[in-house]
């Protein structure tokens, strides 16, 4: 499978995350002081997240704006947020550290590739087949984005890109050809509707700035 996040399905995201820089002998640069990485070979783009770190207000603020720039120097989120750079790089090294950020990556237009038509594909497998069996065959086809198991009747969901719909049949041919798979069912999508990666951004400020967030009840229930 294409080592590739379509989470904005508009985006390809390629993961990655460089070794620390040695101690610069002059200034930094402008692109050196952003969080994803400098011209010598560290990634930049969008912050990849886990979530089982315990992350307080300032930790997901600082996400918040990673999610939307990932570019953006320590300097900026720090003026956005209300730290000073130092402060911030401190963080999100600890944020680095303990996995709470696992990397950064560039989000390319699936246009640009030709990819312009997309699937959601159900599968429906043999009674003992594992989620690890599913997500190790599904890998071998790069036209797979993402793949996740599900409640109810199918076994995984499937997200395709292709290039057209008779590529999209062919990828479905060759996934309905493995061992395990009974059947599947297909959905091609006609148009996105929400469709937008730094709404994620977006919420954070809006919850940090909504007062009832902070309000405090009148009376607190006995």
């Amino acid at each position: 499978m294409l080592n590739a996040d379509f989470g904005a399905v508009t985006d390809l995201s390629v993961s990655g995350i460089g070794e620390p820089l040695p101690a610069p002998s002059r200034a930094p640069s402008a692109d050196s002081m952003r969080v994803g990485g400098d011209r010598r070979g560290l990634p930049y783009g969008q912050a990849c997240i886990q979530g089982d770190v315990e992350l307080d207000r300032l930790d997901r603020d600082i996400i918040g704006a990673l999610v939307e720039d990932a570019r953006a120097t320590y300097a900026e989120i720090g003026h956005r947020i209300g730290l000073s750079a130092s402060a911030v790089k401190r963080r999100v090294d600890r944020l680095r550290e303990t996995g709470a950020i696992t990397g950064f990556s560039a989000r390319i237009s699936p246009q640009a590739l030709g990819w312009t038509t997309e699937a959601y594909v159900e599968l429906f497998c043999q009674g003992k087949t594992s989620p690890s069996a599913i997500g190790i065959a599904v890998a071998q086809h790069p036209e797979v984005v993402s793949a996740c198991t599900i409640t109810g009747e199918a076994d995984a969901l499937l997200h395709i890109r292709a290039t057209d719909v008779r590529h999209v049949e062919r990828v479905i041919e060759r996934i309905a050809a493995e061992p395990f798979v009974v059947r599947t069912k297909s959905s091609i999508v006609l148009s996105r509707l929400v469709d937008d990666a730094q709404r994620i951004g977006a919420a954070r400020r809006q919850d940090a700035t909504d007062p009832r967030e902070h309000a405090i009840p009148a009376a607190w229930p006995a």
